[in-house]
């Protein structure tokens, strides 16, 4: 298994520790008035998305996480779990609503998704950044509010609410950035 040296760590590493993959959101380098200088470290657990710190002598190693992204569709939800396809092995993955998290609320049929994989098992799920979406539900606008910023709660196809500018109408298909989970603009089909 390769191993990281204290000398290269750094934001956006992936180590493992006691078993687990970790990801390393910040690192500082800290050097006393006397004996060993030393790497301070914030680490997220992938798995958990725990985050802990941890401080590391210099000279120390850690084990690199056997991490890897494959792209994936997803295909249907069944029962509780989530059934997503590998799209170059055509191999299956379920994966349970904590492992999707957030992303389930940006997941449609035949989407394409980024699957992290830890020793070839699902670890969690990122939709793709941008998502076109049919409004279902939402108030009707307010005659006379097209010239301020006047906004309204909108629910999407996928069972997200957004909010979006009062023009927005039932039937409508908008854009949305599944990282912000705002409104981008509205779509012409």
């Amino acid at each position: 298994m390769a191993t990281y040296n204290t000398s290269e760590f750094k934001k956006g590493l992936k180590i493992q520790i006691d078993g687990d993959p970790y990801l390393m959101i910040e690192c500082n380098f800290v050097k006393p008035g006397k004996g060993q200088a030393l790497y301070k470290c914030r680490v997220r657990n992938l798995v958990r998305g725990t985050v802990i710190d941890r401080t590391w002598k210099s000279g120390d190693s850690v084990d690199a996480a056997d991490i890897s992204e494959i792209e994936g569709q997803f295909l249907y939800r069944q029962g509780e779990k989530f059934v997503f396809m590998d799209t170059t092995s055509y191999e299956q993955y379920e994966l349970d609503p904590e492992q999707v998290g957030d992303a389930a609320l940006y997941l449609k049929d035949a989407s394409m998704c980024a699957i992290l994989l830890f020793d070839n098992n699902p670890i969690s799920v990122s939709p793709p950044n941008h998502i076109n979406a049919k409004v279902v539900e939402c108030d009707p606008g307010v005659k006379g509010n097209t010239a301020t910023k006047v906004t309204k709660p909108v629910k999407i196809e996928t069972g997200a609410t957004i909010t979006c500018p009062s023009f927005v109408e039932m039937g409508d298909v908008i854009r949305v950035d599944t990282r912000t989970g705002e409104y981008v603009e509205r779509v012409k089909e």
